[in-house]
This record gives C-alpha cells, structure tokens and sequence, in this order.
C-alpha cells in the first residue's frame, strides 16, 4: 500500500486555495448581484448585494495594480471600489436617478470594463515584446 505524502506548509497550500477562493469570491459575489437584480427579501440580500459592490470592482483594480506588494494592492483596491461606488452614489443623487438595481448594474459594468481595459493592456504588451 502506498501512501501519499501530503504537505503541511501554509504557503503550498495557500497557493492551492487560491483558485477555489477566488471561484467561492465570484460565486458570492454573483449571487449578491442576482439576488438585487430579482428583489428577492432573502435575509442573504444586503450582505451579499455589498460584498459585489466591494468586490468586483476591487478585482478589476487589483488586477492593474500588478506592481504593488499584495498588502497595499489589497488596500488600494479596496479604497478605489468605496471611491467608485461613492462616485456611482452621487451620480445617481445628483441625476434624481437612485436606484439599488442601477447601482449594481453600473458597478458591473464599470468592473468588466476595467478587467477589459487590463486585459487589452496586457494583450498589447505581450504583442509589443513578441515583435
């Protein structure tokens, strides 16, 4: 019989968490977006709802901060999710215009054209050093 040696080192396994976590993160997060989108009065509704709005656009945010540290990355993403959000807000405010399911909406779009512009971005670097 054999037996598999299985590693005890936090940081192995931390590399090996990363992927399911990041996929629970999007699951959450789609989920709190699902559940604004739908009215639902589900107690899970506003938790969820926030953690999307924290959420999505901090991962776009992250994703161009490539060169940070993973302390201040972590930081600086998550001050520029509240700032857009609060830029989202006001907009809203000042148009007469608030509504939940706009705001989810438009945090949704500005976080996927954030990850676009990051991924064209690294498309065209790669391109320029393949040359």
């Amino acid at each position: 019989m054999q037996t598999t040696r299985i590693g005890t080192s936090s940081k192995a396994s931390g590399r090996d968490l990363t992927p399911l976590l990041a996929g629970a993160a999007t699951a959450v997060g789609g989920f709190g977006a699902l559940l604004a989108f739908s009215g639902s009065d589900s107690p899970l509704r506003a938790p969820l709802t926030l953690f999307f709005l924290l959420a999505a656009p901090a991962a776009g945010i992250a994703a161009a901060l490539r060169g940070l540290d993973p302390f201040a990355r972590v930081l600086a993403s998550l001050a520029g999710s509240v700032v857009l959000n609060m830029l989202v807000a006001q907009g809203m405010l000042a148009t007469h215009r608030w509504s939940a399911r706009g705001g989810v909406a438009a945090m949704a779009v500005i976080s996927a054209l954030i990850l676009l512009l990051v991924l064209m971005r690294r498309r065209r670097t790669a391109k320029g050093q393949d040359a």
